[in-house]
């Protein structure tokens, strides 16, 4: 009989990233995904590719940004350098120790080191883009995403196994099928030019001239279930508010409220979690919407404080502030991407070009 491990194994490697005889392919994880990384690992190897692995242990980040000297900030490894640059594949299995590891670390430390990085996320984002580097991120089950989601661990690992279709008796069939469902919509957006949100405190209009909407089928994302684009970014005019938590490096802001001009947020509240959103609009180019997008993953039936899964909630819409993807056409450059997800469901619309294409969580075309 075919484990769940074997079985999302299979998944990752022949779906999401495809592997091919010669392969590179780079695998980080900790090791409380030791089975999955040993399923995938041994997938790789029959495929013909060849897997390195990195397995980390916890604390290590929260280690570094509280102890590590300036230089030690900006060293950035030739491992990670050689991988990012070099690697035909990447597959990032999130399996977290502690998911609020990083919520007391200053926040000009973490600046420092993500302006570190820079570099490293704009070669990733570029050769991911350009078709040069195949990768996928992907959810290990674990008593702190669990906690997080306010699930047993039994609950949770019955979440993600069935938000990426591995209940299905065969799931690259059923993903399969998403991709020929979403591409008829994306085919519809493709020959659009601006997008509007309205709902309940959302009016907010962009443009999308000359921009690319992306079919996100679950190789990219496992599991996945979205449209997305990245906005022309002096585009954006409105006001959104998101009626869902935002939450980034370990903060949670509620009842996020934006006022948009001309691509520019120009006015943040949040009920909760002010300090951290006024530091966030502190950084460079995040003011400026790196993504909208469109959940469609009504599997995805719970907000679990994952928005690797929250931001494919069917019936949901989400907006990212920060870096563009390139493969979309952006140009928004940030060292951060924060992903704010709103309600839809109640009293929701989307217009494309002035037509009615999306009503109460529901796509009208397609």
């Amino acid at each position: 009989m075919t484990s769940i491990h074997d079985k999302y194994a299979h998944v990752l490697t022949h779906y999401c990233l495809d592997v091919q005889p010669g392969e590179k392919v780079f695998i980080r994880s900790s090791y409380l995904a030791e089975d999955l990384l040993k399923a995938v690992y041994r997938q790789v190897l029959e495929a013909g590719g060849i897997p390195e692995v990195a397995v980390s242990i916890g604390d290590l980040d929260r280690l570094l940004l509280t102890h590590g000297n300036d230089d030690q900030l900006q060293h950035v490894s030739p491992m990670t350098e050689a991988t990012v640059n070099t690697y035909d594949a990447y597959l990032v299995i999130r399996a977290p120790f502690n998911l609020k590891e990083l919520q007391e670390v200053p926040k000009d430390r973490l600046s420092f080191r993500q302006k570190a990085m820079r570099h490293i996320n704009k070669t990733y984002s570029e050769r991911t883009a350009n078709g040069e580097m195949k990768r996928c991120l992907c959810d290990f089950p674990t008593h702190a995403g669990a906690q997080e989601a306010g699930m047993s661990l039994a609950d949770y690992e019955r979440f993600i196994y069935s938000a990426c279709h591995l209940d299905k008796e065969d799931p690259v069939a059923a993903w399969l099928n998403v991709r020929k469902e979403q591409q008829a919509i994306v085919d519809h957006l493709n020959h659009t030019e601006t997008i509007r949100y309205v709902g309940n405190d959302i009016d907010i209009t962009f443009s999308t001239k000359g921009r690319t909407w992306i079919n996100s089928d679950g190789r990219a994302n496992m599991p996945s279930g979205e449209v997305f684009t990245s906005p022309v970014e002096d585009s954006g005019n409105g006001i959104v508010r998101f009626s869902y938590p935002a939450i980034y490096m370990g903060h949670e802001v509620e009842d996020v409220r934006l006022e948009v001009v001309d691509g520019e947020v120009v006015k943040w509240t949040a009920s909760r979690g002010q300090d951290f959103l006024d530091y966030f609009f502190s950084l460079e180019g995040a003011n400026r919407f790196g993504e909208i997008a469109i959940g469609t993953n009504y599997g995805i039936d719970r907000f679990t404080k994952n928005i690797l899964f929250d931001e494919k909630i069917g019936g949901t819409v989400h907006m990212a502030l920060g870096q563009s993807y390139a493969q979309a056409g952006g140009e928004n450059e940030s060292s951060v991407h924060w992903d704010m997800i709103a309600e839809m469901r109640d009293a929701g619309e989307v217009y494309a070009d002035g037509q009615k294409i999306y009503e109460k969580g529901k796509f009208l075309i397609g």
